[in-house]
């Protein structure tokens, strides 16, 4: 929020299982906007909006004639509408202005108008363009923006660019992806230097998300024993903590499958904490949670993961490649160095790792 008072556009970076959809909830919260953003533009209307790519509707393949243009509306589509959801019923506007974005909204989806695909960036601006002129400002959050990137064209996001541009001190965007957003695109290949334009909006503002902090930790496993109707005792809440390393789904999952390893005392969790977490790395509902954590990350970083499970891992430490993945896996919170001692992080996951030492993890 720091880097939206400033207007500026933000690039989250976090691994599966980190919370994602909690933080993003959070960010669009009005009390919690209220209360950070309380000091922007003089106290002028501030939105954030969730921007999230399975609303997309069906699109047409790349053969079909219009393809691009189609993508491109679907796009532009999905921002009016949750643009439209984020304001109605329009209270901070005008009886006239609201009448205008509501006629604008229906024109840019009314499929009869035969240039209606080439006319939803033309849509889009007027509708945006009634908030802008109040002073509105705000921040498109898109989720899943792997998914975007797959499904719309590059010219969608130049045009996001440009539109940003137009309204610098105003209009900016977040991105969440699993990896950094250079790694997305080469691994999609796509060329670099074509959507460059859109993504140097993201250089000098790459926030990376890890697990939950002790306290909030503390707090989602105090609302599953709620919610769940179940009491742990204090040795079993800090191993749950220790184990699954805070992250949202792993404590998630491993909550659930704490009931399993059988009765548990104080003595069993501090002399078989090794072989709990072991047989917690076994349970499906733990190991889909870390694969959705290993799927997210590089072959690259796969392989130095693979490496520090190992007794005595090979790395050569000189090799700039090695220091890269090293560094970016340390921000993801992943490999912990203490020390001359190097882990992996959290417990649960190294033990995944160890119990998949092959090419199917």
């Amino acid at each position: 929020m720091e880097r939206w008072r400033a207007s500026d556009s933000c690039s989250l970076v976090g691994v599966g299982s980190v919370g994602k959809s909690n933080l993003l909830q959070h960010l669009s919260d009005p009390n919690v906007q209220s209360f950070y953003m309380k000091d922007v533009a003089g106290g002028k209307p501030f939105k954030a909006i969730i921007i999230d790519p399975t609303l997309l509707g069906p699109l047409p393949n790349e053969s079909h004639q219009d393809s691009e243009a189609i993508r491109c509306w679907a796009g532009y589509e999905l921002m009016m509408h949750r643009l439209f959801l984020a304001f109605y019923p329009f209270d901070n506007l005008s009886a006239d202005d609201a009448r205008v974005f509501y006629d604008t909204y229906q024109a840019l989806q009314d499929g009869n108008n035969p240039l209606y695909a080439y006319m939803g960036l033309r849509y889009f601006e007027l509708g945006l363009e009634i908030f802008m002129k109040q002073g509105t400002q705000i921040v498109f959050m898109f989720d899943e923006f792997e998914e975007m990137l797959k499904q719309l064209p590059v010219k969608f996001f130049l045009t996001l660019r440009g539109i940003r541009d137009t309204n610098k001190r105003q209009l900016s965007y977040l991105t969440f992806t699993r990896s950094p957003l250079p790694d997305i695109i080469n691994r999609l290949d796509i060329e670099s230097l074509d959507i460059e334009p859109f993504t140097e909006l993201f250089n000098d503002s790459i926030v990376y998300v890890g697990p939950y902090n002790e306290v909030d930790g503390r707090n989602m496993v105090n609302d599953l024993m709620k919610r769940n109707n179940r009491k742990y005792e204090s040795y079993a809440v800090e191993f749950l903590l220790w184990a699954a390393g805070r992250y949202a789904g792993l404590l998630r999952s491993a909550f659930r499958a704490l009931e399993t390893l059988g009765e548990l005392n104080a003595d069993i969790v501090m002399t078989k904490s090794e072989q709990l977490v072991h047989e917690l790395a076994i349970k499906r509902a733990v190991r889909i949670e870390c694969q959705t954590i290993w799927l997210s990350l590089t072959d690259k970083e796969h392989a130095l993961l693979r490496e520090f499970a190992k007794p005595k891992p090979n790395i050569n430490a000189n090799d700039l490649d090695t220091q890269q993945t090293f560094a970016t896996l340390q921000q993801k919170q992943l490999l912990r160095l203490q020390g001359n001692r190097i882990s992996i992080e959290p417990p649960v996951f190294y033990a995944y790792i160890k119990n998949n030492p092959g090419t199917d993890v």
